[in-house]
């Protein structure tokens, strides 16, 4: 079990995180339900149609969620599991909710950690990060940074972790100096590690139309490659977890 997680927090943080979302899914259901018993008996397939595609559409995302989440061993962050012998300086970046510093504390007793926070909620709207930065308190020690300026000294981080954030990066150019900013902070023989959803034939299956708030591969390499950062690895958790491995050319 992945450490300081709790059974079924992931699929349960998307619900509390989304409500207003899974509120009208609710209603809709509850509505069709309802017009089944009143409709003409020709409309009601269609309105049986329509009650099965809002079940699908709220209830393949939570399967998946759950699956990936709370039962593929993601929290344990199997992809770090090379450095966990030994003792890298950690810098560890979010965008207002932070679910893998604790993790990390654990997993790395030996080596120093920095979080930090870039989320701006003037320029970050997501609404789902506002109710989850109201529902858990920030790591002990956060810093708040810029996606333009993170306050660390030139080439002193062995590893630096984005873990589902940097998405929340909608504008190319900003994204692109986020990256150069952290290429500055990587040690020579440094790794960044941005594990994310991509825009790809298994999460459109999986999140339908939330889909459109993952980026597609290529907006990641592009932003990797205009940063100067080479990718070193790029492998998959589940299908629906893409995590790439960068470092310096």
């Amino acid at each position: 079990m992945a450490p300081l997680r709790k059974p079924y927090q992931g699929v349960t943080n998307i619900v509390r995180f989304n409500a207003p979302f899974f509120l009208i899914a609710a209603a809709l259901s509850v509505g069709l339900l309802a017009a089944c018993g009143f409709a003409p008996a020709g409309l009601r397939p269609w309105i049986g149609l329509a009650l099965a595609a809002v079940i699908l559409a709220t209830v393949v995302p939570l399967a998946v969620s759950f699956v990936v989440y709370d039962r593929s061993g993601f929290y344990l962050l199997p992809w770090l599991d090379g450095w966990k012998n030994s003792a890298p300086r950690l810098v560890n970046i979010h965008s207002g909710f932070d679910e893998t510093s604790a993790i990390l504390s654990t997993l790395f007793p030996a080596s120093p950690l920095t979080v930090l926070d870039f989320h701006d909620p003037a320029i970050h709207t997501e609404s789902s990060i506002r109710r989850a930065r109201a529902a858990y308190p920030a790591f002990p020690g956060t810093r708040p940074c810029t996606t333009g300026s993170l306050p660390l000294p030139d080439a002193e981080s062995d590893l630096v972790l984005l873990t589902l954030a940097a998405h929340e990066i909608r504008n190319d150019e900003e994204r692109q100096r986020f990256f150069r900013e952290i290429r500055r902070v990587l040690a020579p023989d440094g790794r960044v590690f941005v594990v994310e959803h991509v825009r790809n034939s298994a999460n459109v299956l999986a999140y339908h139309l939330g889909v459109f708030h993952f980026h597609p591969l290529k907006t990641w390499l592009l932003s990797f490659r205009a940063a100067g950062l080479l990718l070193h690895r790029q492998s998959r958790h589940t299908p629906f977890i893409t995590v790439f491995e960068l470092r310096h050319p």
